[in-house]
């Protein structure tokens, strides 16, 4: 039996009991009926799974998307829960279709990307879902979930604030139709196109330029570079009233302030490469990412986030929240 190792980018996590490889709607619904309480994994780019879990896990692997494009709506795109997000980034670039360019790269499955509400580079998916059907384990049936009523907002959704109701099957995006981007908004994003902010390029460099951005903070998935082997960025940018003095930060439109994680992490003393162990440590290219140099285990990796939430809590009087879900 393969262990959660082998099957999350972190790569911790104990033996399942069980494990069921869905690979198409049917056989999703078909799996999860028989089994409600199994541990539901797409990618495992997002997971945290304890060392004792020894539950039943389904994973889902349907693949595919289907088109109805027309000139006024754009195109209207529903793809496969467990299809991989950057390949459907990929693909959506060649097609012409536009509004996802900027979260190339991201690991996963397209089906874990309204539970996060994915964003990055001034993008997130909740501004091109259009839908999501979903599997309910409450009353066994199919839900079309429209997207105003899907609760969206920063790296949540309806669908994870209620874990246990519904599994997703497929998610349908509204894309507009063209090859440019919207107005660059991130400087880092304009300084590596050349460009000035509110400058547009074309999809195809704009997202060239994104995984070359993410390559370079290790948040794109390498077998051989360890600085990977993480769930990506591990705590959520706080929310506050007033931002630390120098902190970058974003006005929210509820008067609240976005304030960098990374900035408070490494304010607080912790840089590129810290470790307590030697097992878990923050990557050597961004200290937002908690990863895995080759043997850690789940308990390694919470002692090395708890310590850092005390740290930034000490120094700044804000406490950071995982963006990642822990499975015990």
């Amino acid at each position: 039996m393969r262990s959660l190792a082998e099957l999350t980018t972190l790569r911790v996590g104990g033996t399942p009991n069980s494990l069921v490889i869905a690979t198409s709607e049917p056989e999703i619904i078909e799996a999860i009926s028989a089994n409600p309480n199994a541990l539901v994994l797409g990618g495992g780019s997002n997971i945290i799974v304890s060392d004792n879990f020894h539950g039943d896990v389904i994973k889902i692997e349907s693949q595919g998307f289907e088109n109805d494009e027309s000139a006024c709506a754009g195109a209207w795109v529903t793809v496969a829960a467990g299809h991989n997000w950057n390949d459907f980034v990929t693909s959506a670039v060649a097609n012409g279709w536009t509004g996802i360019e900027g979260l190339a790269g991201i690991p996963g499955t397209v089906g874990a990307t309204p539970i996060q509400n994915v964003g990055a580079y001034g993008q997130s998916v909740s501004e091109t879902i259009a839908q999501v059907r979903a599997w309910n384990k409450k009353t066994n049936s199919v839900d079309t979930i429209f997207s105003a009523d899907c609760e969206f907002g920063y790296r949540t959704s309806i669908f994870k604030a209620n874990p246990n109701t519904w599994v997703i099957l497929s998610v349908t995006f509204q894309l507009p139709l063209g090859t440019m981007s919207a107005p660059i908004a991130y400087n880092e994003l304009a300084a590596k196109l050349d460009v000035e902010i509110g400058d547009r390029v074309s999809t195809s460099d704009l997202r060239n330029a994104v995984l070359q951005l993410r390559a370079s903070k290790g948040m794109v998935l390498d077998e051989s570079d360890n600085d990977t082997w993480s769930v990506g960025s591990f705590f959520m940018n706080p929310r506050v009233s007033v931002a630390p003095e120098s902190a970058p930060s974003w006005p929210e439109a509820d008067g609240m302030v976005k304030v960098s994680a990374a900035w408070l992490i490494e304010q607080s003393g912790f840089n590129k490469g810290f470790t307590l162990s030697g097992r878990a440590a923050l990557s050597t290219k961004h200290t937002l990412a908690i990863t895995n140099r080759g043997n850690a285990t789940s308990a390694d990796v919470s002692e090395l986030a708890d310590h850092i939430v005390k740290g930034v809590k000490a120094k700044f009087k804000i406490e950071l929240k995982p963006e990642a879900t822990f499975i015990n």
